[in-house]
């Protein structure tokens, strides 16, 4: 299939790395984005990042060999362009800048590490507004390994955005505070206390994976209560029952109740009692931006 535009993006994440290869369709109605493939390698640099400060050389190292062979195959899939991002681990990581020049030096990839504004104000660019009623607020909560975005959206603006260093890996490692829960539930309640049937929209692999345990597709929503039973199932299991009974990704199972957590707290701290699960996030943010970009040089 040669019809269409092809971007790629690379999505450096606390808790995984993701190359994600995408095709543009356009056509009278606006251009239609084509997941052509996903790959993921589960390479949690928060685990360093969090606990010592500084990613392991042997991490390091790893993150290099990843970043040739994802070299390799966006020079196979031939994209218009592609662009490279990471996210919360690389961002406190002491030598995070150092890798980022080992990787340009040794790969030709130029790795931007992101603002927690930026990330969120990228994942808004993949539309998700088209899933809320004219006029509606809707609290975009998007958790990472290493942090949670939040941004407060109202016809198809952001009103207000925040980063907070609360993510499913960092509570894995305990290394969020009692402080940072209340930084969060005070930015939510202040932000939302006036607004009545907000609506939430939740971005991340945590949350679409709780969709899909519910047995519910792409653009459906889960409730409060829906997402808190489903960590109470899964919470008895151990790690390793998760993976081979409940057919959890090693590195999902170990933190997808954490993830929960935040994704629950969030909706009762905005009285929001449905969150939507588009199944978007950082890579398709990329690709809406580059597209952008190219149509206006083009």
């Amino acid at each position: 299939m040669e019809e269409g535009l092809r971007f790629a993006a690379i999505d450096v994440g606390s808790n995984a790395m993701r190359l994600f290869f995408c095709r543009v369709l356009e056509n009278s109605h606006g251009p239609t984005f084509v997941k052509e493939s996903m790959i993921r390698m589960p390479l949690r640099l928060g685990h360093d990042a969090f606990t010592t400060g500084t990613i392991s050389n042997d991490t390091c190292d790893r993150f290099v060999d990843t970043m040739h062979g994802f070299k390799a195959l966006v020079r196979a899939y031939d994209p218009i362009t592609f662009k490279a991002c990471a996210t919360s681990a690389m961002r406190e990581a002491a030598n995070g800048m150092e890798l980022v020049d080992r990787v340009k030096n040794e790969t030709g990839i130029d790795l931007n590490i992101i603002s927690g504004e930026e990330e969120a104000r990228i994942i808004i660019a993949t539309h998700i507004d088209r899933h809320l009623k004219p006029q509606q607020h809707c609290l975009y909560v998007d958790v990472g390994g290493g942090s949670t975005e939040l941004t407060l959206i109202n016809n198809k603006k952001a009103l207000a955005s925040k980063s907070f260093p609360i993510g499913s890996v960092r509570l894995l490692e305990k290394q969020v505070t009692k402080a940072d829960w209340a930084g969060m539930e005070e930015w939510i309640v202040n932000k939302t206390a006036n607004i009545n049937n907000i609506q939430s929209i939740g971005s991340g692999g945590n949350i679409n994976k709780i969709l899909t345990l519910l047995l519910k597709t792409k653009g459906n929503s889960v409730t409060v209560g829906e997402i808190e039973s489903t960590i109470r199932k899964i919470e008895p299991y151990s790690i390793h029952d998760r993976v081979v009974k409940l057919k959890l990704r090693p590195d999902r199972a170990d933190v997808i109740v954490h993830a929960g957590e935040i994704y629950s707290r969030c909706m009762q701290w905005s009285g929001a009692k449905e969150m939507i699960v588009p199944q978007v996030g950082l890579p398709d943010g990329i690709v809406s931006q580059l597209y952008g970009d190219y149509k206006l040089k083009n």
